[in-house]
C-alpha cells in the first residue's frame, strides 16, 4: 500500500492508504498512446529521477504527477503543487528556501520555504514555462547542488525533494529562443511524458464521461443516463480544453438534466460549427506549412476511421467495403493510428441527422 497525500495553500495535508491498483485505476483510458504512458508510471516512480510532463491544458498533467508520487517510495511524504507563475522575483528565494527572522524588511518571523516544507516528498512545478530567469537560476542551483540556504541563514540544508515539472509549452523551442535555460531543461527531463489530447483518444471519451458522472452525481441519487444523441455529441466534439473541459461539461449536465437523462444541450457546448472546426483543427501558422498540413490530414484520417468502424460495429470487412478500400489497406491504416476495431465497435454510430424532405 502507498499513501495518497494532498496539500492546500497553508501546507496542511490529509493522507489515505492507496494501493497501486487503486492509483492506476484513477488513470482512465485504453487508447494505445495513453495506455502505454500509464504502463510506464510505476517504473518511473521507483526510479526517483526528475520528470517533465508535457501536454495541452486540461490533459491531466497534475493527475499523472500525483500518480508518480503515490507510486513512489515518497508516498507518505507531502505532495506540493506550485504554480510557477506565482513565484514573484522579489520574494523568490523566500518562497523557495524560506527566511530567518529579520533577514529583510517585514521578515517579522521565521518562514519555512517550499523545499523544506515538502521534505522528502514531491514538489510539482506546474506551468514551468513561466519561470523567470532568476527563478530558473535558483532552481538549477538547488537541483545541481542538492542544497539550499534560507535567506538570512548561514546554514546549508539538503534538498530531499523529488521534482516533477509540467508545461503546455514547447520547452525545447523556448530553449532555442533563449527564454529557458538549456541546463535546467536537461535536468528536469530525466524522464519525460507527453500526454495526448482528448481528441487523439476518442475511444476514452465515454469511459471518462461515465467516471465523471459517478464522481459528480448529486447525493445518493443514481447518476443520470447519457442519451444516444448526447453520446454522439461527446464523441464528435473536439474538446480543446481536453479532459478538464469534459469534466466541466459533465458537471453542468448533472445539474441541469431532467428526468434522469442527459441530452446534448445539457452539456452547454458551443453550437457554432465554425467554433468547433477551428478548435478541432488547431492550426499553428508559426509552424511550417507541410507539418501543419500533415497534422490536419492525420486528424482527418483518424476521425474518419473512428467514425467508419463505429458505424460498422468494428467489422473491418464491411468498413473497408463502405470506404472503397481493400481490407488489408484499411487494416494498415488502423494499425498506423493505433486504433483497434474491437474497441471502436463499442462506440455508438455517427449517423447523419439529415433527412430527406417530405414531398408527399
Amino acid at each position: 500500500m502507498s499513501s495518497r497525500v494532498f496539500t492546500n495553500g497553508q501546507g496542511s495535508r490529509a493522507t489515505a492508504l492507496v494501493s497501486e491498483p487503486e492509483v492506476m485505476a484513477q488513470l482512465i483510458g485504453h487508447a494505445p498512446g495513453f495506455a502505454s504512458l500509464v504502463s510506464k508510471l510505476p517504473t518511473v516512480a521507483r526510479a526517483d529521477g526528475t520528470v517533465l510532463i508535457t501536454g495541452e491544458t486540461g490533459t491531466g498533467k497534475e493527475l499523472v504527477a500525483r500518480a508518480i508520487h503515490q507510486l513512489s517510495r515518497r508516498a507518505a511524504a507531502p505532495f506540493l503543487a506550485v504554480n510557477c507563475g506565482s513565484l514573484v522575483d522579489t520574494l523568490l528565494e523566500s518562497e523557495l528556501f524560506g527566511h530567518e527572522r529579520g533577514a529583510f524588511t517585514d521578515a517579522h518571523a521565521r518562514r519555512v520555504g517550499l523545499l523544506a516544507h515538502v521534505g522528502a516528498g514531491t514538489l510539482f512545478l506546474d506551468e514551468a514555462e513561466t519561470l523567470s530567469q532568476r527563478a530558473q537560476v535558483a532552481l538549477l542551483r538547488a537541483l545541481h547542488e542538492r542544497t539550499f540556504r534560507p535567506v538570512g541563514s548561514a546554514t546549508e540544508q539538503h534538498v530531499e525533494a523529488r521534482f516533477v515539472a509540467a508545461t503546455n509549452a514547447s520547452l525545447d523551442r523556448l530553449v532555442q529562443d533563449g527564454q529557458f535555460r538549456c541546463d535546467l531543461y536537461y535536468r528536469l527531463c530525466v524522464f519525460s511524458f507527453t500526454l495526448p489530447a482528448l481528441r487523439e483518444r476518442r475511444e476514452d471519451i465515454l469511459p471518462l464521461a461515465a467516471h465523471f458522472l459517478a464522481k459528480h452525481r448529486l447525493g445518493d441519487a443514481p447518476a443520470p443516463r447519457i442519451s444516444s444523441e448526447a453520446a454522439k455529441t461527446l464523441l464528435a466534439f473536439p474538446w480543446p480544453g481536453n479532459v478538464r473541459e469534459l469534466e466541466n461539461a459533465i458537471i453542468r449536465a448533472v445539474h441541469v438534466a431532467r428526468g434522469g437523462v442527459i441530452e446534448a444541450a445539457d452539456f452547454g457546448l458551443p453550437a457554432s460549427s465554425a467554433d468547433v472546426c477551428a478548435a478541432s483543427i488547431g492550426i499553428d501558422v508559426s509552424h511550417p506549412y507541410k507539418s501543419e498540413k500533415r497534422k490536419v490530414v492525420e486528424a482527418f484520417d483518424r476521425e474518419y476511421l473512428i467514425r467508419l468502424l463505429a458505424e460498422h460495429q468494428g467489422n473491418v470487412s464491411r468498413a473497408a467495403e463502405a470506404a472503397g478500400k481493400e481490407r488489408r489497406d484499411l487494416g494498415k491504416l488502423l494499425k498506423r493510428y493505433g486504433l483497434e476495431a474491437r474497441q471502436l465497435a463499442a462506440l455508438p454510430p455517427f449517423r447523419s441527422s439529415f433527412r430527406e424532405p417530405d414531398v408527399r
